[in-house]
């Protein structure tokens, strides 16, 4: 993190653009800054003759990191045999212990997710994998509203009547002490498996699998919670004499939803899970899932991607943790009815409507109070309102950075007691940022770029200041731009439509992974043609190599002003579409400047 030594003023040609470190931010420059890495041609050659690949595919791999032949060869061919032995999961053998011996002496296990899409893909798989092998099993996912996140002492309380002996959580747990002893006191066992951010002191579990403990060996720490439970009983079907493959092909289709949902880095194995599990959840023989594709208009498609589970398929599961019940979603992922797989998906769409709806209202409230004020935008934005509901204020945070690029704090004040989900930029540590607020806040945590907290309302004011000032103290003027990352400038004849199909190659695009995005300097603006949204248009630019078909999204007018046959230098990324059964390939245009050439 980036502390500056003192308060600094920074002023450039344009005195629009001044930026105060400490205290107030005025504008900054609303063009992107553009970062394009200088190609390696040597490296790209080794690629190209070694792997047969086009120019622009060697120059992504590259820029990515993957210079090694043997490396990007395992990369574009991500196969199951990449898995890591699940036995290197930290506490795998106690973990794996606690389980066959539950099952053994016919014990009832308890297993205990959380209210997202990964939690509750998680509890779904370890319910469905642990009765096929012959357990009997008491699945629970946590209200929003009446539990909170985490593990309830309520929870732990009905397990125990429940008569269950073996307390197994999923995506969640690892911070969970207090009830961990209670659960060891209630007479149960207790196995923690989890991919949050641990410290030294674990929880009095028998086995905490986290594979972030900092004792960990195992090779590739950023599973997700499914992630992790996906791994514990491929592990499980092997010390059942069982071959892990044909697991993997079952329940794959679960951890790619959760893996995607959850935002992991589509490297490593998760790359193995996503391109794997889209497949499997495509052809998926359960019947809730057959239903959510139905209901989410996806059956048609020819494959699945990334892009249909973060927008289609993970907010309808989602939706009903945010503000109803997840048990919903949990009981669409177990049924074995298709009647009720029906019912239950139109349930998560119908409450998936009320969520957008809700979201829309708090949205378009959230921005009119920051533009409303009369003092200048700050360092952060800070907003809160007793009629937000808590289940979507972490969606209001997201859109709030989006629009004014400003780490986000959004609380909705109910009961007596203000509670917030904040999302930041890059590099500002809303985790250090709210450890850093322990005098002021009941309580709260998280990562860099998400965060919870809660104050009670009567702070709310001191909160605001405090956060505002230490973000001045980590924050330079240069965060506050938009920055375009790109993968390679390409000369006017690399960048053609004939490269779609091998740049397909690097999918499934996602976290880690996104999509592959090019400078190309010098085309021409031939035609701006506006669509029934004037903020989206069709574009044509001319190349040295011929004609290039574009879109643009968002910033129509602006390309709807410059001079037909003007030069420019443009940022896209090269995708397919396809409309009425017929497949073009087109730019996307994410930027356009004057250009020198």
């Amino acid at each position: 993190m980036r502390v500056p030594d003192r308060p600094t003023l920074t002023q450039d040609k344009d005195p629009s653009t001044i930026v105060y470190h400490l205290g107030m931010v005025a504008t900054v420059p609303e063009r992107a800054v553009w970062a394009v890495p200088a190609r390696d041609p040597v490296a790209e050659r080794k690629l190209r003759d070694e792997l047969g690949l086009l120019p622009v595919v060697a120059a992504v791999l590259v820029a990515r990191g993957l210079t090694d032949p043997a490396a990007a060869e395992k990369f574009l061919d991500p196969t199951l045999d990449q898995l890591h032995p699940p036995s290197l999961l930290p506490d795998y053998e106690a973990a794996v212990r606690a389980v066959l011996g539950a099952k053994e002496r016919g014990e009832t296990i308890y297993v205990h997710g959380d209210y997202d899409v990964d939690g509750v893909t998680s509890a779904a798989l370890f319910t469905r994998f642990l009765k096929r092998v012959g357990c009997t099993v008491v699945p629970h996912v946590p209200h929003r509203m009446r539990e909170g996140y985490g593990i309830h002492l309520d929870a732990v309380r009905w397990a125990a009547e429940q008569g269950c002996k073996l307390f197994l959580t999923c995506d969640c747990g690892s911070s969970a002490h207090e009830q961990v002893r209670a659960a060891n006191e209630a007479g149960m066992t207790v196995v923690v498996t989890d991919h949050h951010q641990i410290g030294e002191d674990l929880p009095e579990a028998v086995a905490v699998v986290n594979p972030h403990r900092s004792d960990s060996r195992y090779p590739w720490p950023e599973l997700s919670g499914v992630g992790v439970a996906l791994k514990l009983c491929a592990g499980l079907t092997e010390e059942l004499g069982h071959k892990s493959e044909a697991f993997y092909r079952a329940y794959l289709d679960l951890a790619v939803l959760g893996t995607v949902a959850d935002v992991m880095p589509l490297l490593g194995e998760n790359r193995v899970i996503a391109f794997h599990g889209l497949r499997s959840l495509k052809e998926s023989n359960k019947k809730g899932v057959q239903a959510l594709l139905r209901i989410s208009d996806l059956t048609s498609k020819p494959k699945l991607t990334p892009r249909h589970v973060g927008f289609q398929l993970g907010p309808r599961i989602n939706a009903v943790g945010r503000i109803e019940d997840s048990s919903t979603a949990l009981d669409l992922l177990l049924t074995e009815d298709t009647t009720e797989a029906e019912d239950l998906a139109k349930e998560l769409d119908r409450v998936n409507e009320l969520r957008r709806a809700e979201q829309l209202r708090c949205v378009d409230e959230a921005v009119a109070m920051v533009e409303g004020r009369e003092r200048p935008l700050g360092n952060t934005v800070f907003v809160s309102d007793a009629t937000w509901h808590p289940g979507v204020i972490g969606l209001i945070a997201g859109r709030l950075v989006e629009r004014f690029r400003r780490p986000a704090f959004v609380l909705s004040v109910q009961d007596g007691v203000a509670r917030g989900s904040a999302r930041s930029i890059p590099g500002f540590d809303l985790g250090e940022a709210v450890r850093a607020m322990s005098g002021i806040v009941l309580g709260g945590g998280g990562h860099a770029m998400a965060a919870g907290l809660s104050v009670v309302p009567d702070r709310l004011t001191e909160l605001e200041e405090a956060l505002e000032t230490y973000a001045g103290a980590h924050l330079r003027p240069e965060d506050f731009v938009r920055r375009i990352q790109a993968d390679a400038e390409l000369s006017h004849d690399e960048c053609g439509p004939e490269c779609y199909e091998e740049l397909s190659r690097l999918q499934p695009f996602g976290t880690g992974n996104p999509d592959p995005v090019f400078v190309c300097r010098g085309v021409t603006l031939s035609t701006v043609v506006p669509t029934s949204k004037p903020e989206h248009v069709r574009v044509t630019m001319g190349t040295d190599s011929g004609i290039r078909h574009a879109m643009a999204f968002g910033f129509g007018q602006e390309l709807s002003a410059r001079e037909p046959g003007c030069k420019v230098d443009a940022v896209f990324s090269i995708e397919e579409n396809v409309f009425n059964g017929k497949s073009t390939v087109r730019w996307t245009l994410i930027d356009v400047q004057d250009s020198d050439c």
